[in-house]
């Protein structure tokens, strides 16, 4: 008689469960919004790690200034070198230099930068690392991007061949480097492809591990508009449906439901490599900490679960 095989469903989402799953998030600012914030304490739990991101024509003066205000606050402050948007190894020296010197920063998420020309001969987060300047400066944490739903800069094609190469690259600079290294990916907003990707990197021998990006509350239009823009893949028909629903038209849209089926996940197969939650607020730093909040305050109070 065949055996019958049945699949392991992963168990229900809790509010307890999405709220451990949240908790310790980072979080992503620009000096410009970074500046309409008077007071990130009212905002973010106390060492936060806040990633400060360089788009094409900040100055760094504004990106250093903002992450010391950030680090004198009591923050993890981890800013972006965009390999795109560097124009030479001196420039690199000089941003490494200043962070270090002004703001006290040892961690760092080195990125390709999404200029379709690069500034100089610099035009991937491999290269940077091959620098060997953040270890000749003592950072300790680098951080590289990933994507769950692939990158067409990379694979033009379609597939996945170019981004799996790259990150083989990484998992072995991991492996024969001190650095304390994660992947930080695009935001998406379904859980499966998330998953199925942390699943294929398993089977590829790639263990780093995964601070899987979530997009903060937003009006349903600045969500497709960002989606759009940055690439996001398969995981848009989520909002494509809720367009359709036009009670839901005039309702921020908030990544709950697909947090919690990470959550599930994650309880259900330990060896999950999601580690952490990154938040990118399109609808505003202040309206992403209010809703973490809101997530944050369903988790059980440590004291009552050891008195159980």
């Amino acid at each position: 008689m065949a055996l019958l095989s049945f699949k392991t469903r992963d168990p229900a989402p809790t509010p307890a469960a999405t709220a451990a799953f949240l908790k310790g998030y980072s979080i992503e600012v620009m000096p410009r919004t970074a500046a309409k914030v008077a007071d990130f304490h009212a905002l973010l739990p106390e060492a936060t790690r806040v990633t400060i991101a360089h788009i094409a024509g900040t100055p760094i003066d504004d990106m250093v200034a903002t992450a010391t205000r950030l680090a004198r606050a009591g923050y993890e402050v981890m800013p972006h070198f965009p390999a795109r948007n560097i124009p030479d190894i001196a420039t690199l020296e000089d941003w490494i230099a200043r962070y270090q010197g002004e703001a006290g920063v040892r961690e760092a998420l080195l990125l390709a930068g999404g200029e379709a020309q690069p500034a100089g001969a610099l035009h991937s987060s491999m290269q940077l690392l091959e620098t060997g300047l953040f270890d000749k400066a003592g950072f300790t944490r680098l951080h590289v991007a990933g994507h769950p739903e692939g990158n067409r800069d990379i694979d033009p094609n379609g597939g996945e061949r170019g981004v799996m190469e790259a990150l083989r690259w990484k998992q072995a600079f991991s492996e024969r480097t001190d650095a304390k290294m994660a992947l930080v990916t695009q935001f998406a907003f379904e859980a499966a492809p998330i998953v199925a990707w942390a699943d294929r990197l398993r089977h590829a021998g790639i263990d780093l591990p995964i601070h899987v990006g979530v997009a903060g509350p937003a009006r349903l239009q600045t969500m497709i508009k960002y989606a759009i823009a940055c690439g996001v893949g398969p995981s848009l028909r989520v909002l494509q449906r809720r367009a359709r629903d036009v009670t839901k038209l005039v309702k921020p849209y908030e990544p709950n439901e697909m947090l919690g089926e990470l959550a599930a996940h994650k309880r259900a197969d330990p060896a999950f490599q999601v580690a952490q939650v990154h938040v990118f607020p399109l609808g505003g730093i202040a309206a992403s900490a209010e809703w973490a909040a809101r997530l944050l305050a369903a988790a059980p109070d440590p004291r009552e679960a050891a008195a159980r």
